[in-house]
């Protein structure tokens, strides 16, 4: 598992610091140059997407389409190992990740935006780690007790302070299997485990991103009321706050790109 046979590496003379990871939402962004797309490989396989290398805000970027072209793969069969290491390969030190996510705490009303701190995984069977025993990969028990990395979320709540956006600092994501949503009684459950939001993307991609010493965040968007605490339509919710929120992602990530995309 060599890092140093990078298609990624070999396809493109851009070589950016930052890489967003979106899904729901992400396909429009007016002002984004689009410079390159590279069709790569892993020792994992494809990844979602080609990576394609855009420029906003005069910063170049990689953009990765979690749930690949055309919105068709379900959280528990992306491949988040191909997804990580072809960004580690590309140059990527810092990695933004969209998500889009139930609220469960009364304050997280659709159409709020949260940088969680802390993670529950309940999530089963997904390939959520490089140290799998296969030949070469060895074994690391890495550290998680900061899932995500304070100099991305302080890049993110800067950024959102200069477009005069609130954004929430701190909170517990709950990461489920999916690709249902899930039952009053689960929400419930994970609210009695102190979960703020529930989502279905953070890990392993979180995991994964600490393995290979990615920088790595996520910028929430609360597009629903989990079920049992709402009512109503919950997917026409979700397309409903999903189109007002994007701009105020898009607003965030132009100010925060510049912040982390620095000599050093």
């Amino acid at each position: 598992m060599d890092m140093s046979n990078s298609d990624a590496a070999q396809l493109t003379p851009h070589r950016p610091k930052v890489a967003v990871i979106g899904g729901t939402g992400m396909n429009q962004w007016p002002g984004l140059e689009i410079l390159d797309s590279m069709k790569v490989d892993t020792p994992f396989g494809a990844p979602s997407a080609p990576l394609v290398v855009g420029r906003v805000a005069g910063v170049d970027a990689i953009f990765l389409a979690r749930h690949g072209e055309g919105h068709k793969i379900p959280p528990h069969a992306i491949n988040y190992r191909a997804n990580l290491w072809a960004l580690k390969e590309a140059g990527v030190e810092y990695v933004i990740a969209i998500g889009a996510v139930g609220a469960i705490a009364g304050w997280f009303a659709p159409g709020g935006l949260a940088l969680p701190d802390d993670l529950i995984d309940y999530t089963s069977g997904r390939e959520h780690t490089y140290f799998d025993g296969r030949p070469g990969s060895g074994l690391k028990h890495i550290e998680f007790n900061v899932p995500y990395a304070p100099i991305v979320r302080e890049a993110l709540l800067k950024a959102a302070k200069a477009a005069q956006i609130e954004l929430r600092d701190g909170a517990v994501m709950a990461v489920t299997q999916g690709p249902r949503l899930e039952s009053p009684g689960e929400i419930r459950r994970l609210k009695q485990d102190g979960c703020d939001m529930v989502g279905m993307t953070s890990m392993p991609e979180a995991g994964l991103a600490a393995e290979l010493g990615l920088r790595y965040a996520c910028l929430a968007v609360s597009v629903n009321w989990a079920p049992g605490i709402g009512s109503g339509d919950i997917h026409g919710q979700i397309e409903h706050w999903l189109a007002l929120s994007m701009a105020k992602v898009r607003a965030i990530l132009e100010r925060a790109l510049p912040e982390l995309d620095v000599p050093g």
